[in-house]
């Protein structure tokens, strides 16, 4: 239970501040593209940019790298979505937000580590962005990336979809909390329907 909770206390937990290898439960400076000819790129945000959470997520491939570039989608924010983690935690899921430039990571995991990464996340759906901007720090722009999208939907507070203080955006126009304060709003709502 103590683990229980201080997993949903720390979510999205500690996130690299530049694009990185991940490997087993370790993550290193991501210098330069490898080939990545057979990876199709996943958009990483909230826990799946956190190597704490993808050494969790991939124990079954531990040496088997995944490059993750870090990057910046404009026009979308990351917000919480209406729902509880199976540990407690309110993750996060992607909302259009025009004018803002969201924070994230273009992983390239490989079949199987897309399929790991797929069983972790009962609450999604793997959809396909188009027409969008993505920019990584390594390589070329993106105008198409896969994501998982909440099938919940995004807390609201006054009609506004609720940002997750925790990652990092510029032009962000969506309140925003820590998760602490979006459990309360959620909680407020479900006792006051």
């Amino acid at each position: 239970m103590r683990e229980r909770l201080r997993l949903a206390a720390a979510y999205p937990y500690e996130i690299p501040v530049r694009s990185f290898v991940h490997l087993g439960a370790r993550a290193t400076d991501l210098l330069e593209l490898p080939a990545l000819a057979d990876r199709r790129p996943l958009l990483a945000y909230g826990s799946n940019a956190a190597p704490e959470a993808l050494a969790r997520k991939l124990a079954a491939e531990p040496d088997v790298p995944l490059p993750l570039v870090r990057a910046e989608l404009a026009d979308f924010d990351a917000v919480y979505s209406n729902h509880l983690s199976p540990y407690g935690a309110m993750p996060a899921t992607l909302h259009p937000s025009p004018g803002t430039t969201l924070t994230v990571f273009v992983a390239y995991p490989t079949e199987a580590q897309r399929r790991l990464l797929a069983a972790t996340e009962p609450n999604y759906e793997e959809r396909r962005l188009t027409e969008i901007s993505c920019r990584p720090e390594l390589g070329e722009p993106l105008h198409e990336v896969d994501a998982f999208i909440s099938r919940h939907g995004c807390l609201l507070h006054d009609g506004s979809p609720v940002a997750l203080s925790a990652l990092a955006a510029r032009g962000r126009t969506f309140p925003a909390l820590d998760q602490t304060a979006a459990k309360r709003l959620r909680a407020s709502r479900a006792s006051n329907p």
